[in-house]
């Protein structure tokens, strides 16, 4: 494997023109952002203004360009117009420097940078930015993307909602001086399954009549505790143990706890990168980038178009041990278990479901969701189960605890196999034939009894023959196939295959779910 030296790195997908080398340790970095003079980023604008101080800012940190052993430059998700400009500097100077030329996935490069600069090893990342909120963890030689926004950013919310009360750009820091001197009052909370939306909370947050304080605090509370649900859903699907936040919008001092109260609680460690590593810049790229050189990875200047869509998950990660693995969900043993969202114990033949109260939650918010989930929960798994859908049966039920029958059988993430992620299908055909969509759709909330599929942990599902809902029931479904099983592809097909068997609409469904999944969510 050859080792590399200086490596230069270019960032400049958005706003933030940032040039960075690196070595075993960070050597130089020097940015210079676009700011707009009012509203947000003009792409076109935007690029102008990295091509005008493009030879500046990389000058500024070459103290001798015959050190330099590699060129690395952001190839993507990003803004077409910046990403050009960027791309085409890099590859000039590969070609004059006559040394290997590197395409860095932005997005990658967070996680990759917060690695190096935090001493974590193997986390759940929560990447919180501008344009980009998910939820990634590594399995088998890729970050896999265990849920994402379906529309936009966190940070484009925050930006939004910031302009139309006029607030500067970039908003987040001003909304978080804001937020310190208000109180909660309830906006929309929009949590599916392993996925979040933001456009309803920024709408609601900015038609709310309330004081700016209040709604800037209501805002962070809600958007942060989203995060940081899903963030543990996904920590507890893939039993490890480290979260690391990455990502501008990581900066927000409240996000940062949530997370870590989260993590307290659940006994995980959890990291966050000093403030010159959060935002984009220059180092992750150069940092990354050496990273894919020493494993072998280069671009000739030919291949090395932009992508304005790439995905984490389309980067073969060779730079990591492909041996890592997803484990199971539930955390103990014997008679007690721990989920995301509750402790369930077994009774002899009963099972006592107790949902339990989030630290990082806000008490109203936190009181509110637990006791609407648990009513959902009972009058779904009923109304599920009179259409012909395997459940528990439920013999009591409080504000936030349910006492059904105990459902022996392995959880479908632990027997991951053909024949049963179709039973699954099947099952799954027959609740949507019903008029209901599950809401947290994961290999963990159906459990195989013998022959049959038994499906658990309602408490985000919804009455609805909505096809969008449908297709987003598939997609939670598809994500954690895709984060958790090598051969995901097979059993998305075998999934397919029993759904359609039972549910008349299935193909207009699956049509959905491509939608969604193909859907640009980064800019």
């Amino acid at each position: 494997m050859p080792v590399f030296g200086q490596v230069l790195g270019i960032e400049g997908t958005a706003w933030n023109l940032s040039a960075a080398v690196f070595d075993t340790d960070l050597i130089a970095i020097v940015s210079r952002p676009y700011r707009p003079p009012q509203g947000g980023i003009h792409p076109r604008e935007a690029a102008q203004h990295h091509a005008s101080v493009m030879g500046e800012v990389i000058n500024s940190v070459l103290d001798d360009h015959k050190k330099i052993t590699g060129i690395a430059f952001s190839q993507g998700p990003g803004l077409g117009p910046c990403l050009r400009t960027v791309a085409t500097a890099a590859r000039s100077l590969a070609l004059a420097l006559d040394v290997p030329l590197v395409g860095v996935n932005h997005c990658v490069a967070h996680i990759e940078i917060g690695r190096f600069a935090t001493g974590c090893s193997d986390p759940i990342v929560l990447y919180a930015s501008g344009a980009n909120t998910q939820v990634i963890g590594y399995l088998n030689g890729r970050y896999r993307i265990f849920g994402e926004t379906l529309d936009i950013g966190i940070g484009n919310a925050l930006d939004k909602f910031a302009r139309s009360k006029g607030l500067p750009h970039p908003g987040g820091p001003a909304i978080e001086q804001l937020a310190e001197k208000g109180k909660y009052v309830q906006l929309p909370y929009t949590v599916k399954g392993m996925d979040l939306a933001f456009s309803g909370l920024m709408s609601a947050a900015k038609e709310s009549q309330t004081s700016l304080e209040d709604v800037c605090h209501s805002f962070q509370e809600t958007a942060f505790a989203m995060c940081a649900e899903v963030t543990e859903r996904a920590l507890s699907l893939s039993a490890k143990n480290e979260v690391l936040l990455v990502g501008g919008v990581g900066a927000n001092r409240r996000l940062q706890e949530m997370l870590r109260i989260m993590c307290d609680d659940r006994g995980a460690e959890f990291f966050v990168p000093e403030q010159k590593y959060l935002g984009d810049n220059g180092a992750m790229i150069a940092y990354t980038g050496r990273l894919m050189l020493e494993s072998g990875q280069s671009l000739p200047i030919e291949s090395s178009q932009i992508n304005p869509s790439f995905r984490s998950d389309q980067v073969d990660v060779t730079w990591m041990p492909p041996e890592r693995s997803v484990r199971d969900q539930l955390e103990g043993s014997g008679m007690t278990a721990r989920g995301a969202e509750a402790i369930v114990e077994f009774k002899g033949k009963a099972v006592v479901k107790r949902r339990l109260s989030k630290r990082y939650r806000v008490p109203a918010l936190d009181a509110q969701l637990i006791a609407e989930r648990t009513r959902a929960e009972a009058r779904l798994i009923a109304a599920a189960r009179r259409a012909g859908v395997s459940t528990p049966i439920i013999h009591d039920i409080t504000t936030d605890t349910i006492i059904m029958d105990r459902v022996d059988g392995l959880l479908l993430t632990q027997g991951l196999s053909a024949d049963s992620v179709r039973n699954a299908g099947k099952v799954v055909g027959k609740l949507h034939a019903a008029g209901i969509m599950h809401g947290d759709l994961t290999t963990s909330n159906i459990i195989m009894e013998n022959d049959r599929c038994v499906l658990i942990d309602f408490g985000l599902s919804q009455a609805t023959t909505e096809l969008e809902q449908r297709g987003v029931d598939l997609h939670v479904f598809f994500q954690t196939l895709t984060s958790t099983a090598v051969d995901s592809m097979a059993l998305k097909n075998a999934f397919c295959e029993g759904y359609r068997e039972t549910f008349a609409g299935a193909d207009e469904v699956i049509t959905r779910e491509h939608e969604i999944e193909l859907r640009g969510r980064y800019l």
